[in-house]
C-alpha cells in the first residue's frame, strides 16, 4: 500500500468500521491517529495492542461536529507522527426514524456528525496535503446514500451529500495530487447494525446476493485498496462494497 504521507487520521476509529481500518493502515506502515468520541477503552485498547506490536498508533478524543476539538486532533497527530496524509472520514450516527418524527434538533445532529464532520476533518488536513502536493481522502457513505432507505431519509441525505462532497474535491484537489473517493458500505456487522434485530439482519443478508452481511475488514479492504499505488489513477469514485445490493 503506497503511502503518501507517513501519518494516517480515522475518523470514528475506536469499533467497527473505522476499526477495521486503522487496524489494516497501521499493519500497511501508516502512523495511525485513531480518533474517538466516547469509547475511550476501545479506542486505547486498540492502540495498545497495536504499539505492542512495534506499529505506531495514537487515539484522540474528539467529536467531529467541533471544528476546535478536530484542529486539536490533527496539530496533536501532527506533531507526534508529522504532516497527515492520508485521512478517512467514517465517523457517523445513524438510526431509523419516519420523517414526520423527525426534529429540527435531529436533523442538525445527524448533519453536523455526517457532513460537517467530515467538512471539518477535510478542512484540518488540507493544509499538510497541499504543502507536500499530495494525499488521499477517503470518506465512508453508505449504499443508502445512493439509493435511499425507508425510515433512514436523514441518514440516506448525509450520506448523498458525502458523495457529492467527493466528487467535487476530486476536481478541486486534484491540480494539487490530492486523490479523494469514497467507499458507500452495504449492510456491515457492526454495533450501530445489531440494534436493528437478528431477525432484520437475517432478512437483509438474504437480500444481499452473495448471501450475507459485510465484515468491517470487507471495508477495509476496500479503503485499502483506494488509498494504495494500485489505485494511483482513481479519484472522484464511488466504490460500493454491499455485495450486490445496489447495482
Amino acid at each position: 500500500m503506497e503511502k503518501q504521507g507517513s501519518t494516517a487520521i480515522v475518523t470514528g476509529a475506536s469499533r467497527g468500521i473505522g476499526r477495521a481500518v486503522a487496524e489494516r493502515l497501521a499493519r500497511a506502515g501508516w502512523r495511525v491517529c485513531v480518533n474517538y468520541r466516547v469509547r475511550r477503552d476501545c479506542a486505547e485498547e486498540l492502540c495498545a495492542r497495536l504499539t505492542g506490536e512495534g506499529l505506531e498508533a495514537m487515539a484522540f478524543q474528539a467529536d467531529v461536529s467541533d471544528r476546535r476539538a478536530v484542529e486539536s486532533m490533527v496539530r496533536a497527530a501532527r506533531e507526534r507522527f508529522g504532516p497527515v496524509g492520508l485521512l478517512v472520514s467514517n465517523a457517523g450516527i445513524a438510526g431509523q426514524m419516519q420523517i414526520q418524527d423527525v426534529t429540527d434538533g435531529d436533523w442538525e445532529r445527524y448533519f453536523a456528525v455526517n457532513v460537517k464532520g467530515a467538512f471539518h476533518t477535510i478542512q484540518a488536513v488540507l493544509p499538510d496535503m497541499l504543502h507536500a502536493h499530495r494525499g488521499s481522502i477517503v470518506t465512508v457513505s453508505s449504499m443508502w446514500g445512493l439509493r435511499g432507505a425507508s425510515c433512514e431519509a436523514v441518514y440516506s441525505a448525509t450520506k448523498a451529500a458525502l458523495i457529492g462532497l467527493t466528487r467535487s474535491l476530486a476536481l478541486e484537489l486534484a491540480p494539487s495530487g490530492i486523490r479523494v473517493n469514497c467507499v458507500a458500505p452495504g449492510v456491515v456487522d457492526t454495533d450501530m447494525v445489531r440494534v436493528l434485530g437478528q431477525e432484520t439482519l437475517d432478512a437483509l443478508a438474504e437480500q444481499t446476493p452473495l448471501g450475507r452481511l459485510g465484515t468491517p475488514e470487507d471495508i477495509a479492504a476496500a479503503v485499502a485498496f483506494l488509498v494504495g499505488e494500485e489505485a494511483g489513477f482513481v479519484t472522484g469514485q464511488v466504490l460500493t462494497a454491499d455485495g450486490g445490493f445496489v447495482v
